[in-house]
């Protein structure tokens, strides 16, 4: 009898994409990433007493948005244009953006 499971399948690759700050941020991101069927996790941060007493009356959403680190080209291109967002850096470049490098050679024969 054989297994379905694999040694080389890994199921958990859920990796902190972003941190959002505003309810409407969040709100057009998950919108953008439901429509495009990229799947997401909120992990929400608890803020101390103080930084509830910093923020006053104005409310401040912080969450981290959690997604595959498949969807993360994808995703980054989706969030593209929406404020309150910061992105974690992952060292990819957005797939269709392009990377310019100014290569001078000098042959020295």
């Amino acid at each position: 009898m054989s297994s379905i499971l694999q040694d080389d399948q890994v199921f958990d690759n859920e990796v902190p994409f972003c941190k959002v700050y505003s309810k409407e941020s969040k709100k057009i991101l998950e919108d953008r990433f439901l429509s495009n069927r990229i799947s997401y996790f909120v992990q929400w941060q608890d803020q101390n007493w103080l930084q509830r007493l910093l923020a006053g009356k104005r409310e401040q959403l912080i969450c981290t948005i959690k997604i595959n680190l498949a969807d993360v080209d994808r995703a980054t291109e989706l969030v593209e244009g929406i404020e309150g967002i910061r992105l974690k850096d992952y060292g990819r470049r957005p797939i269709g953006k392009k990377i310019e490098t100014n290569i001078t050679s000098s042959d020295n024969n």
